[in-house]
């Protein structure tokens, strides 16, 4: 399959618009991406043209989107690159979406603290009880995992 992926780095132009639609949760948002260069005659930095793209997620990520994204953060963008045209009160335009993949803060330009999502989980028809062992996703950690939970706590 010959799709068009790409990385870009920038900002998010506009607040993330959730919905819930019958296929699931879709999420998109505005992202603005400006390039900067040395001008070496001034001593300063420029920035060029921005580009604006509209950026499309669907389910989980589109869930953990909504309640990440503000106006104005830094961003990586990760997805397939859609370009289109339509013609809009007798003009034609171009849209540029990124359906996304993966979207992440630019941890060079500030901190963020990550927290796992809360998935909720499908109803099993027989599950162990905790404690006793059982399939992955068993709710009891085995006794490596608590071994070197209590070793990392101790060393914090």
């Amino acid at each position: 399959m010959n799709e068009t992926l790409v990385t870009v780095v920038g900002n998010a132009a506009t607040g993330v618009e959730f919905r819930e639609t019958a296929t699931g949760p879709m999420a998109r948002f505005r992202f603005a991406a400006t390039p900067r260069r040395w001008d070496r005659e001034k001593q300063q930095w420029a920035d060029g043209h921005t580009s604006f793209y509209t950026v499309w997620a669907w389910r989980a990520l589109a869930s953990n989107l909504a309640g990440s994204v503000s106006v104005g953060e830094p961003l990586l963008v990760h997805g397939r690159l859609k370009v289109r045209e339509e013609e809009r009160g007798g003009q034609r335009r171009t849209f540029v979406d990124i359906e996304a993949v993966a979207v992440g803060h630019d941890l060079g330009r500030g901190t963020a603290a990550f927290r796992r999502a809360v998935r909720a989980e499908p109803t099993p028809t027989a599950r162990p009880a905790p404690g006793e062992g059982g399939a992955e996703g068993s709710a009891a950690p085995s006794p490596e995992i608590r071994e070197q939970a209590a070793e990392l706590a101790s060393v914090s």
